[in-house]
């Protein structure tokens, strides 16, 4: 998280992780603008680089070869990241809203959202065919299509109708007619055109040159044709005359001209009759000096008629960096970007070979493929610093907090439930105090040392309630307000209860200005009433102060009917099978996330699951007979299993090959690399009896990671085990069986194994 200070403070806000945003967080890693806060909203954490698509489709390169991680990019520059879509600009308000969370101010903004597929309309395309954007999730269809023809019997002809003979068109129906022959597949390509040509807008000699090498390969190419409707494995095709005939497929990819993005259509921005927003040579939006914009969702001014294609918004980066940077030194705009009127243009036949294009000339041959295979991979590798451990590179010295190598990487405390007080040293604090006073009222108290308090009240209520804050684990307020309110409530989840009511603890960041204390406070209590309006918990009042840094907490209150037995730990029964109802490894993925090394794909699995709550698990507990239960915090899962074994006297034993992992979280820690709360929790370890290929298991890291907002641990009837475990996993949960409660003769309270008996 980037630090605060009294001065004031510039709002960037970066909308999209296009082709142009990934150079502007390189050229910020090189040289930071001061006193700027950047934040980065993108719907998706990664971002997928066009030139190579037709490459993966014809088999050539490996999914994660064309993925641009912008969440690594963005936290070496102190970036925060808001996984979220962009719906309305609002300029009057200098707003960016968002889907499911308040908008975000700026002071300044830049868009590189991309475009989206024309023709989406025609009736039957949006059932029936494969748009190739947005470009992740054409990515993602082809690979599970691949996948699915891989396991089938080879087709006697696989019929493939792609719509649109531009660049994109041409080389996917290029790399398609590959792919489906070396995997042993008779085919038959046919590429539509509405226009009189392929290629329109590029050289004949091109166009010649393609024209015969989809002739040489017996891909059909169909000019002069309109789809104007699709049925299952039928697209009906028109002429200029009018007359109607059809084109039989098993696959349909509509690869047809570019429209702009939903996100302009009720923004008060200038726009052209397409949709797409309109901008000078300076990126600048007309009439707002303020917003700028790239790439395809931009139309220049003077140069109207530039195509949308992701080779300008690449050109746009250096002059979108430029300007940003004088922009927020407040210096005048030096910068102009003017399209290239002829640039290389290569097209990937598949198989090996290319076609190329510059000015009047044309070329084609293998050679030709290896000049755009060194291109792109260089592009690339510049944004892959996750890939490159041993590389220099200005993202490592930012990452790191270093200049010139100077110095070593300060020690930055985990947040979230990572930032508590250690279990020991927590329990021998209590064991000083003298005896508490005799209070029948208490049913569960500090000498329970469980995950919530229960008392009975005067009027004869049985009052359960709990506290609980900690640091915050991420720089968006909004975020750390929900997870925070769903931790606290996890409390009573875990003892069978109903949280109803809660109290906010708020300590906002010391030296920071009233208008950004009010804006955090603001997000912070956003997030915490989408969380508690949806538990139907009310938010009744709150205490907020100062402190170092953000903490936020919840004090929360439910009631137990009066003959209600609560899940309490001490009601563990020998022979139980334990049962955990999410993944672990929150505490080791965030602190990758800290050093900017954490993939976006894992940051976002683990949000998923931190605000995801453990109202349903508790439910699932109680159905199938679970008489204990407690959730998984800071602790970790053998802080709190000790814990439980203790209060029941029992001894359980855990097979780690079980245990669930967030995804990333077991590639982490064979890195090394720990939350900093890990060696604390690692102390329960000397109670524990280890088996050595137990040890040895990646998972076993795993026992002592401190969670945030973690799931329920339970234990349950052997004979109601799978079922309870099944009702988890259909409802969405990363649940697992992971070990059983035996009798409290055994050497050690807890013995992990890698095989559960």
């Amino acid at each position: 998280m980037q630090p605060t200070s009294t001065s004031k403070r510039t709002d960037l806000v970066l909308v999209g992780g296009g082709h142009s945003h990934v150079q502007v967080l390189e050229g910020f890693a090189m040289e930071p603008p001061p006193e700027t806060r950047i934040t980065l909203i993108v719907d998706q954490p990664v971002a997928t680089y066009s030139g190579m698509v037709p490459g993966f489709v014809a088999g050539q390169y490996r999914r994660e070869e064309l993925e641009i991680d912008v969440l690594p990019l963005a936290r070496r520059i102190g970036a925060r990241v808001i996984l979220a879509k962009a719906v309305r600009i609002s300029t009057a308000r200098k707003q960016i809203v968002l889907e499911g969370r308040p908008a975000v101010s700026f002071d300044l903004a830049s868009i590189n959202i991309g475009s989206t597929v024309a023709g989406l309309s025609t009736p039957g395309v949006r059932e029936h065919a494969i748009p190739t954007r947005p470009i992740g999730l054409f990515v993602s269809r082809v690979d599970a299509l691949f996948e699915r023809l891989r396991t089938e019997r080879p087709r006697d002809t696989f019929r493939v109708v792609v719509v649109g003979a531009g660049v994109g068109g041409v080389e996917v129906a290029f790399a398609l007619d590959h792919r489906l022959r070396e995997a042993g597949h008779a085919v038959d390509v046919s590429v539509i055109e509405s226009g009189p040509e392929i290629l329109p807008g590029y050289s004949a000699g091109m166009r010649r040159r393609t024209v015969r090498a989809a002739k040489e390969r017996r891909i059909h190419v169909l000019t002069g044709r309109r789809v104007v409707g699709v049925e299952a494995n039928t697209a009906r095709l028109t002429d200029p005359q009018g007359t109607e005939t059809d084109a039989a497929f098993d696959l349909l990819l509509w690869v047809t001209g570019a429209v702009s993005q939903p996100l302009f259509r009720d923004s008060d921005l200038p726009t052209d009759e397409r949709g797409f927003v309109r901008v000078r040579s300076t990126l600048q939006l007309l009439d707002h000096d303020d917003i700028l914009a790239v790439g395809d969702c931009a139309t220049l001014e003077n140069h109207p008629s530039t195509p949308k294609a992701g080779v300008y918004a690449v050109r746009q980066g250096p002059v979108l960096t430029a300007n940003l940077r004088r922009l927020l030194a407040g210096g005048k705009l030096l910068d102009r970007y003017t399209p290239q009127h002829d640039f290389l243009t290569l097209v990937n036949t598949g198989g090996g070979g290319a076609i190329g294009g510059k000015w009047f000339l044309s070329f084609e041959g293998d050679w030709v493929f290896r000049l755009k295979d060194a291109i792109d991979r260089k592009f690339m590798h510049r944004f892959q610093p996750l890939d490159h451990p041993n590389r220099s590179t200005a993202f490592d010295t930012a990452a790191m907090g270093q200049e010139d190598g100077e110095g070593a990487e300060m020690e930055m405390l985990c947040g979230g439930c990572a930032a508590k007080l250690g279990q020991l040293a927590l329990e021998r604090t209590l064991s000083r105090l003298p005896p508490a006073a005799e209070n029948r009222s208490v049913e569960l108290g500090l000498g329970d040392a469980d995950d919530a308090a229960c008392y009975t009240a005067p009027g004869g209520e049985r009052v359960v309630s709990s506290v609980d804050q900690f640091r915050a684990f991420t720089d968006d307020p909004f975020l750390v307000g929900k997870v925070a309110a769903i931790n606290a409530a996890s409390d009573l989840y875990a003892k069978g209860v109903e949280p109803r009511y809660a109290h906010a603890l708020v300590a906002l960041p010391e030296g920071s200005s009233d208008s950004e204390h009010e804006d955090t406070l603001f997000e912070l209590m956003a997030g915490a009433r989408a969380a508690l309006d949806e538990l139907g918990i009310a938010l009744i009042g709150g205490h907020t102060t100062t402190a170092t840094e953000l903490l936020m907490g919840f004090h929360v209150e439910g009631f137990a009917e009066r003959d209600q037995e609560l899940l309490a730990q001490k009601r563990l029964r020998a022979g139980e099978t334990l049962i955990l109802s999410k993944a672990l490894g929150t505490g080791v993925l965030f602190r990758a996330d800290m050093r900017g090394e954490l993939r976006g794909p894992w940051f976002k699995g683990a949000l998923a699951s931190m605000q995801r709550s453990n109202r349903e698990a508790a439910a699932v507990a109680r159905r199938f007979g679970a008489r204990a239960a407690t959730d998984i915090t800071g602790f970790g899962l053998a802080g709190h299993l000790a814990s439980m074994l203790r209060a029941a006297d029992l001894a359980a034993v855990v097979d780690v090959t079980r245990l669930p992992a967030l995804p990333g979280a077991t590639e982490i820690l064979e890195t090394g690399l720990r939350s900093t709360f890990h060696e604390e929790n690692a102390r329960v370890a000397r109670g524990m009896e280890i088996d050595g290929a137990a040890r040895r298991d990646p998972r076993f890291a795993l026992l002592f990671d401190p969670q945030t907002s973690g799931g329920l641990l339970f234990g349950v009837p052997e004979k109601n085990a799978e079922g309870a475990l099944a009702t988890l996993l259909d409802s969405g949960h990363a649940a697992a069986i992971i070990g059983k409660t035996t009798s409290a003769e055994a050497t050690s309270r807890l013995r992990v194994t890698t095989l559960l008996s």
